[in-house]
């Protein structure tokens, strides 16, 4: 995989996450295997294991591999791995650019920016998609063809809290249930993720974008979404929506056409194949005049 940060750095991945999705996505063996991982009887018995006591000496080990600082966050010890997964950042170290003409991440995360046809498809890493299979919703689909999606791939290092990227209405969430794949590319040469992952989304009515579609994905072993704000109500740019507990998930933002105009190094890097690194609050376009 290749990552690139915003000042240009290019980084290339394949990390023992990768290597182990590949073989459980691309052998038969680990096909026949992924028929039972992604169900939710398995991730409830994981999730059971790593809410547990049980868990806490999974954290010490996957802090040191993945060079994470514990100092930036409100706690240092956790009593399992779910709570640690789970962990709140220091308040002042995510501000959200105030901007109100400016597009802002609504999370730290991998970013991906797929044009939405005409016809209503895109392609995320060479597999087709449709807005209407992934909103299940023929009608709201129609709002967003010809606009952009925006794909934030949260890997099991990043913080996995996310904010509502605008100020506005949200609309109540729409939740649909479905297995849980992880959201590795890895896993796009098998089957649609993004089409048979649990998922749930929401509609922002807000001043400077239009209507944002703002979605969550879970994704293999728990992987469940955990969202403060079921019905509609007022939201503010920055006010956290919720978060993931363990495991690599997605947020995905919709925009209707002519709604921002994307930054250039997000739209370059997404025509060549490579994610770009971003943290919530973080501008990634202007709102189109």
């Amino acid at each position: 995989m290749i990552y690139r940060t915003r000042n240009g750095t290019e980084i290339r991945g394949n990390d023992g996450q990768d290597r182990f999705l590949s073989v459980l996505y691309g052998t038969l063996p680990g096909r026949a295997a992924v028929r039972l991982l992604p169900r939710p009887v398995v991730s409830k018995i994981g999730g059971a294991f790593l809410g547990s006591f049980l868990s806490r000496p999974l954290i010490r080990p996957f802090v040191k591999k993945n060079h994470i600082d514990l100092s930036l966050y409100e706690q240092e010890h956790y009593p399992s791995y779910n709570a640690f997964f789970t962990r709140t950042i220091k308040e002042g170290l995510r501000p959200f650019d105030k901007e109100p003409s400016h597009l802002v991440s609504p999370c730290d995360a991998k970013l991906t920016v797929c044009p939405i046809s005409e016809e209503g498809q895109l392609f995320v890493k060479q597999t087709a998609y449709t807005a209407k299979s992934l909103l299940r919703d023929k009608k709201l689909a129609r709002r967003y063809y010809g606009g952009q999606a925006l794909l934030f791939r949260l890997t099991v290092d990043d913080y996995h809290h996310y904010f509502y990227p605008d100020s506005g209405r949200k609309s109540p969430d729409r939740v649909i249930p479905g297995v849980l794949h992880t959201v590795n590319p890895a896993a796009n040469d098998v089957c649609p993720i993004y089409k048979e992952n649990s998922r749930q989304y929401c509609l922002l009515k807000t001043s400077s974008f239009g209507t944002v579609l703002m979605m969550e994905v879970g994704a293999l072993m728990v992987g469940k979404i955990r969202n403060h704000h079921s019905g509609a109500r007022p939201v503010s740019r920055g006010m956290e929506k919720g978060y993931f507990e363990f495991g690599g998930s997605t947020v995905i933002l919709f925009l209707e056409p002519e709604a921002a105009v994307l930054d250039a190094d997000l739209l370059k890097n997404s025509r060549e194949g490579a994610e770009t690194l971003v943290q919530a609050g973080e501008k990634l376009g202007i709102q189109k005049k």
